[in-house]
C-alpha cells in the first residue's frame, strides 16, 4: 500500500533508533521502526497541502498519519499500541465521552462535599447525573475504547460508569441501600445517619481508593495531566473512607473535616480532567493553538522497547 505523502523520504525500518513509539508508525503488527530525523516533523499536525477535513481525519484516526506520543496520548489516554483494522479512521475519539461524563458527575460532587453555598447531602441532589452522565457516558466511551484496542482507557471508564452507577443506586430510595440500616421501615432515610452503613460504605470507597493507586500507577506511562487526576481521586476515596469511618464511632467534627478534604482533592481532580478535555476537544478541531498534557511516557520505557534492547544486546 502506498504511504502517505508526508511519509516519504523516512529512515529504514532496520534504524535503531526511533523518537517515537514503534506503535506510533504503523498500525499493523508487524511494522517496523521508522525514524523521522529525515523527514517532516511527526508533531507537525496538519501539512501547508492538507485540507482541514483530511487533517482531522488524520487526529482522528491516528492510524495513517505518524504523530508525537504527547498527541496521541491526549487524544486516547494511553500509549499507543499495534491493533489489527481501521477502525480509529471509521470512528471518532470516544475518549472526550467519558471524561465529560465524569466531570458534571465529579466536579459538582467536589463541591457538595466541600459544602459550598451550603451544599450537601451526600451528592443526592445530582443523583441524575450519576446515572446519565457518570454511568452512562462513562460506560459508553469504555466500551468503545475496547473496540479501538484502547484498554487502559476501556477498564478505566467502564471501572468509573460502575462506580457512578453503584453511588447513583446506593441514594436511590427504591433500591433501599439505606433503608436496610433504618430501626423505623417507614423513616429509610435515618439509615443513611447509622453507624452500620456508614462502616460498611466505607470499605467500597477504600477499595476505590486502591483501584485508583493502581491506575496512578499505570498512569505513569502517560502523561500528567492524567498523572494528576488519579492522585486527586487517590486521596478523596482514601479520605471519603476515613470520614464515613469517623462518622460510625461518632467523631462527627472530624467526619465533617475528612469530607472536606476529599472534595478538595476530588476537585483538584476534575481541574486536571478539564484541562485534558478542552485539550483533547482543541486538538479535535484542529485549533491552532494546543494544550500541553506533559508527556512523561519516555521516563519509564515500555516493556516491549526493553526486550527489544535485551535481544539486541544478546544478538
Amino acid at each position: 500500500m502506498e504511504r502517505p505523502h508526508h511519509e516519504k523520504n523516512l529512515a529504514s525500518p532496520d534504524d535503531t533508533f526511533s523518537p517515537i513509539f514503534a506503535s506510533m508508525q504503523n498500525v499493523s503488527e508487524d511494522s517496523g521502526h521508522r525514524n523521522f530525523l529525515d523527514g517532516p516533523s511527526p508533531y507537525r499536525m496538519k501539512p501547508d497541502n492538507t485540507s482541514s477535513d483530511e487533517a482531522l481525519k488524520q487526529i482522528k484516526t491516528a492510524n495513517t498519519v505518524s504523530i508525537s506520543p504527547e498527541l496521541f496520548e491526549k487524544l486516547y489516554l494511553t500509549p499507543q499500541k499495534a491493533v489489527k483494522g481501521d477502525l480509529r479512521g471509521t470512528f471518532g475519539n470516544p475518549t472526550p465521552v467519558a471524561l465529560i461524563g465524569f466531570l458534571l458527575s465529579c466536579t459538582p460532587l467536589a463541591c457538595e462535599l466541600m459544602g459550598w453555598r451550603g451544599a450537601g447531602g451526600n451528592g443526592a441532589a445530582t443523583l441524575g447525573a450519576y446515572y446519565f452522565f457518570g454511568g452512562m457516558l462513562m460506560t459508553l466511551g469504555g466500551l468503545l475504547e475496547f473496540f479501538l484496542g484502547n484498554t487502559f482507557a476501556f477498564v478505566v471508564f467502564c471501572s468509573f460508569g460502575g462506580f457512578w452507577f453503584t453511588l447513583g443506586s446506593t441514594l436511590t430510595p427504591s433500591f433501599n441501600a439505606y433503608g436496610a440500616y433504618s430501626s423505623d421501615p417507614t423513616k429509610p432515610y435515618e439509615g443513611l445517619t447509622t453507624a452500620g452503613f456508614h462502616a460498611s460504605y466505607g470499605f467500597f470507597l477504600l477499595f476505590m481508593g486502591l483501584l485508583c493507586l493502581l491506575y496512578l500507577i499505570c498512569a505513569l506511562r502517560t502523561n500528567i495531566v492524567f498523572v494528576t487526576i488519579f492522585f486527586g481521586l487517590f486521596f478523596t476515596f482514601v479520605l471519603l473512607t476515613g470520614s464515613y469511618w469517623q462518622g460510625a464511632i461518632g467523631h462527627a467534627t472530624a467526619a465533617a473535616n475528612l469530607q472536606i478534604a476529599s472534595g478538595a482533592f476530588a476537585f483538584l481532580a476534575c481541574l486536571a480532567g478539564w484541562w485534558i478535555f478542552f485539550a483533547q476537544m482543541l486538538a479535535s478541531v484542529d485549533f491552532p493553538f494546543q494544550l500541553p498534557v506533559g508527556d512523561i511516557s519516555h521516563v519509564i520505557r515500555s516493556g516491549s522497547d526493553r526486550l527489544k534492547d535485551k535481544e539486541r544486546f544478546s544478538a
